[in-house]
């Protein structure tokens, strides 16, 4: 056999391989697992800036937005379940296609309100427990503190908030009920959270999936390719954290 010929049986092969490799990783991506990145503090203290975490994408069924770019072949959801609140979840919010991350806080038919910051379901107003006091190093070099808080849910899920200041935007809220087949999220970093409070809520076909683990993550979100500041910057006590 002339070199030619095993060169080019070569190239296919691997050409071959590779689009196997690509099939196989487009299929774990859209049915099963999907890594992310958390590039905000907007679920501070419980999600950080840098954390890599894995998604499951069959607790709630598949939408066209399951797929790359959303470009899924489904108009309605499929195997669809219901998510339960307090679930921490990837979507696509109502003006953009981009994925968030909050934290499910109202159901079909809820009425959601937020006055003088503690968040009211129902017209019940949520349980608070005060925790601790961090400090928060900004951008700009100041440390503030922070009051961590911890809120418990109607259905008996607790989970630590961050509370900045009094009197933030999102402190004093109208009052909104959640339409059929929509959900209502915020951010855990109450005073540092774009989520439903500015823009509503979010249709059940627009969620992606449930954050499940942290599988790594570096301080401030140093990049996987900046791997000369690993042995600094890998957070090993957030490594393999289940996500409540």
């Amino acid at each position: 056999m002339s070199n030619k010929k095993i060169n080019s049986s070569w190239i296919k092969s691997n050409l071959l391989t590779l689009f196997y490799a690509l099939v196989i990783a487009l299929i774990i991506r859209t049915f099963l697992i999907q890594p992310f990145f958390i590039p905000s503090s907007s679920m501070e203290p419980n999600l950080l800036v840098g954390d890599r975490l894995f998604a499951s994408k069959f607790d709630y069924g598949y939408s066209k937005h399951s797929f790359p770019f959303s470009l899924g072949p489904i108009s309605n959801r499929i195997f669809s379940n219901i998510p339960d609140r307090g679930d921490v979840i990837i979507f696509k919010p109502p003006h953009t296609n981009l994925d968030y991350i909050k934290r499910l806080i109202g159901l079909p038919g809820d009425r959601i309100e937020v006055q003088n910051g503690n968040l009211i379901i129902n017209s019940n107003s949520l349980e608070y427990e005060n925790i601790r006091e961090d400090s928060k190093v900004l951008k700009n070099g100041r440390v503030i503190k922070i009051n961590v808080l911890k809120e418990t849910l109607p259905n008996g899920i607790s989970y630590e908030i961050y509370n900045y200041l009094d009197g933030s935007p999102g402190d004093n809220t109208k009052e909104f009920v959640v339409p059929e087949n929509h959900y209502f999220f915020m951010g855990d970093n109450r005073d540092n959270s774009n989520d439903s409070r500015f823009w509503g809520t979010v249709e059940f076909n627009r969620l992606v999936g449930k954050a499940q683990i942290i599988f790594f993550s570096t301080e401030d979100g140093s990049t996987i390719l900046e791997f000369w500041k690993w042995p600094f910057d890998i957070q090993f006590n957030r490594l393999l954290k289940l996500i409540n």
